[in-house]
């Protein structure tokens, strides 16, 4: 009866130890995973509202030549950076006040829908006033956002396909 008290002693013991192995291992690797996280590159908030800006125009001249099918993507490219400035940038003030955008934008949608080019417009209106609105009721009132004049995308061409 000793030995077989002695013998689960020690299998007791070793297995302890190899527990306290394997945590020690597992450890290691969730403090390597915690290092390679924090280091992992995330998008600033102007890595955003550049793109942000980038679809807006994109979205102008789509709409200027009535190619409701980028017009439709542009708008879903906003929803879609929208949705990761929520993702990414959520602790920021400005990021509570961005679905302010979501509005106009789903007038905009309605009338891509609808191709009705005098309701792009008004809405596309709407948006832009919404953005300057946001930018003001966070402090970035210097930064104006206004319809755009001229494409910069001069190697994308923006008319419907035929």
């Amino acid at each position: 009866m000793r030995q077989l008290l002695l013998i689960l002693l020690t299998l007791s013991l070793f297995s302890c130890n190899t527990e306290n192995d394997n945590t020690k291992i597992l450890q290691k690797r969730i403090d390597s995973l915690e290092t390679k996280l924090a280091d992992t590159y995330k998008p600033g908030f102007g890595d955003f509202m550049g793109t942000m800006q980038t679809h807006h125009s994109k979205l102008w001249f789509a709409g200027q030549n009535k190619n409701w099918d980028l017009a439709d993507f542009e708008v879903h490219e906003l929803e879609g950076t929208i949705e990761n400035i929520l993702k990414y940038q959520a602790g920021r003030k400005e990021s509570q006040l961005i679905e302010t955008l979501s509005p106009a934008l789903d007038s905009i949608e309605n009338a891509i829908d609808k191709k009705d080019y005098d309701a792009f417009e008004k809405s596309y209106r709407s948006l832009t006033i919404a953005c300057n609105t946001c930018h003001k009721a966070t402090g970035y009132e210097f930064n104006r956002v206004k319809i755009p004049e001229i494409s910069t995308w001069s190697n994308q061409d923006f008319s419907p396909l035929q």
